[in-house]
């Protein structure tokens, strides 16, 4: 991007709060970036070639919604977690392997999107946030969900094409949770617990592309239950 059109969307953001610089090669922030500071609202800047985020990305105070999917980064700063406003936050296909404690600090976030990375452990580190409502971390490298998902309090959670062959049981006790998505994993019959049917909320339960026949989940007690409440929500969409 020439130095003319990063100067227009410079203006522009004065004016909107907005910035958006999708597909200008960029690798490193532009230095006049620093003048949007005190008035971005939104940062989207994907579809780039970043390999990393400037430590400092903590001084647009005001940053609701950031995006930087499509770029090269193989992390997240630490710094990040002290955008205290961030509402949103995407940063679908990178080389992602790591998820800093310090978003635990995002007590706004309401939608995360961290699909086609590289991330091997399940991000517990969004759990407790009380506004969330979706996590997608499909088409990453987790292997299993372990107990503390119970203190996630979104309502969908998208997992699928991951790794995933165990499930904890506990996951029936995510208060909110109604969608959740397991569909091309690695996952056993006998890894659906009976709990998530008989005394969880999920209503939508995708698990095709697994290595069981979905029929056979008509088998695993509680199923009724469940179909209870599938039918109930499909009956609210028409």
């Amino acid at each position: 991007m020439g130095n003319s059109g990063l100067k227009q969307h410079l203006e522009t953001a004065k004016k909107t709060g907005v910035l958006k610089i999708s597909q200008g090669k960029l690798t490193e922030f532009p230095s006049n970036f620093k003048q949007l500071e005190p008035l971005l609202r939104t940062l989207d800047i994907s579809e780039n070639k970043f390999v990393t985020l400037p430590s400092d990305i903590n001084s647009f105070k005001l940053l609701k919604h950031l995006n930087v999917s499509q770029n090269r980064l193989i992390s997240l700063p630490e710094s990040l977690g002290h955008l205290s406003k961030l509402e949103s936050l995407s940063a679908c296909s990178n080389k992602i392997t790591y998820i800093p404690q310090t978003l635990s600090q995002l007590v706004h976030l309401k939608q995360v999107y961290l699909s086609d990375n590289l991330i091997s452990d399940f991000p517990v580190v969004f759990c407790g946030l009380k506004h969330l409502d979706v996590l997608d971390v499909s088409r990453n490298k987790i292997s299993k969900i372990p107990d503390r998902v119970c203190e996630l309090q979104v309502t969908e959670l998208n997992l699928n094409q991951n790794q995933i062959a165990s499930v904890s049981d506990k996951i029936a006790d995510c208060p909110r949770l109604k969608t959740l998505r397991l569909e091309e994993n690695c996952l056993q019959l006998s890894a659906i617990h009976s709990r998530i049917l008989t005394d969880s909320k999920i209503s939508i339960l995708a698990l095709d592309g697994n290595l069981f026949d979905k029929k056979h989940l008509a088998d695993v007690e509680g199923y009724d239950k469940y179909m209870e409440r599938y039918t109930a929500v499909k009956k609210k969409l028409f």
